[in-house]
């Protein structure tokens, strides 16, 4: 894999060069054995000198989900959460929620009961009706002018939205895995990042991810930064919340991608972790399935412009939703095979994990909005480069 190195390298530093350039990136591939590549260019904070390293914390915001309904799978594992019970059994609160049905004429919304209970299945695979106000207009609308806080503020009055349409019958990206998370929380008696940390963390070897970082965490992590309209990199000064109301499922982890790696690998293994088993090879196989029957995901549009462009990965081809990863249903232009599992996080994380070959890999940087362009491409000619090593005669 040297030749792998070199290239790899090159295009890390051609990502953080230039007027577009990122402030700094890690990237990581791994095997089922161990770490392919590792490396990272550019720096944690465009106007500073602190390198971008592989153990750089990031917030790295939704690709938290797959790791929430990690503990999801594992209280199904051992009989205490039915995924299609309804969720009120675990989180009665879950069950007050209305349906929204647009709004009146004076601007007020529209509410109606829903016509079926929300089940934890639906929650993980955002079949459930809950969305975003970053990709959804009327959540927006109940942001800006109904005074609903939003979810960024991790108050549990954040994620008391509406759904947008009847449980079980349409697929919106939303704040499932938040509620999902509460739900783990009330069946296992304890928050969510101690649930984490004992379950997942630990028998994945992740000693530097949570929701609220430690004191040496705080020491290596990376500033966010916002792409301005004529391409330049202006740094956020966002500090993490100090004690969340709410340990969001659904993006609220700060991580490094030296942890993040571990627990691809663990997928890419049954679900055996470096340190110990974390799922079982048949829980494993049944949450990279396709849970969305006939229906497919499509776009995520750009209702909030600052936060994220239109948002889709390889246009044109099928894709579906596993428990809780995005499912390319037809081979990838990178490489990557058919039912390959992957997904994101807002400040341009990206992953995949390809269980046939046993390869899956993290790309990190902290920029907005979503679907950064040279971030994005990064990614792809990251994922790529690493596939074609692997055509290679002799490679890994």
């Amino acid at each position: 894999m040297e030749a792998l190195t070199s290239t790899l390298d090159a295009l890390l530093d051609r990502v953080v060069a230039g007027p577009l350039r990122a402030p700094g990136v890690a990237a990581l591939a791994t095997d089922r054995n161990g770490v392919l590549y590792e490396g990272a260019a550019g720096l944690r904070r465009i106007d500073g000198d602190a390198p971008f390293t592989p153990d750089t914390v990031c917030a790295i915001y939704s690709t938290t989900k797959a790791v929430a309904a990690t503990a999801a799978l594992q209280l199904v594992e051992e009989g205490r959460l039915d995924l299609d019970a309804p969720a009120k059994r675990y989180l009665p609160e879950i069950g007050e929620l209305q349906v929204l049905d647009g709004f009146d004429a004076a601007g007020a919304p529209r509410l109606r009961p829903p016509k079926r209970d929300v089940t934890t299945r639906m929650l993980l695979l955002h079949t459930s009706g809950f969305g975003y106000p970053t990709f959804n207009a009327a959540y927006l609308r109940l942001v800006r002018e109904h005074g609903r806080p939003d979810v960024a503020t991790a108050t549990r009055a954040a994620f008391r939205l509406p759904l947008l349409f009847d449980p079980g019958e349409g697929w919106e990206y939303g704040v499932g895995l938040d509620w999902a998370g509460m739900v783990v929380e009330a069946i296992a008696g304890a928050r969510l990042g101690a649930v984490l940390a004992e379950r997942v963390f630990a028998p994945c070897g992740m000693t530097s991810t949570a929701f609220t970082p430690t004191s040496q965490m705080l020491t290596r992590r990376a500033s966010l930064h916002q792409r301005r309209a004529d391409g330049s990199l202006k740094p956020l000064d966002v500090a993490p919340l100090a004690d969340p109301e709410v340990h969001m499922g659904g993006g609220g982890l700060y991580g490094t991608a030296t942890d993040y790696i571990r627990f691809i690998r663990m997928w890419l293994n049954d679900g055996m972790g470096d340190a110990g088993r974390v799922l079982r090879p048949e829980t494993v196989a049944m949450a990279a399935r396709n849970g969305l029957g006939d229906r497919r995901i499509g776009a995520l549009p750009a209702v909030i412009p600052a936060l994220t462009r239109e948002a889709e990965f390889f246009p044109g081809l099928p894709k579906s939703w596993g428990l809780s990863f995005m499912i390319n249903d037809a081979p990838a232009p990178t490489g990557r095979p058919a039912g390959a599992l992957a997904w994101a996080g807002l400040a341009n994380l990206y992953y995949w994990i390809d269980r046939e070959n046993g390869v899956g890999g993290f790309w990190a940087t902290q920029i907005l909005p979503f679907f950064d362009p040279t971030s994005l491409q990064g990614f792809l000619d990251f994922e790529t480069a690493v596939y074609r090593a692997m055509a290679k005669p002799g490679a890994a």
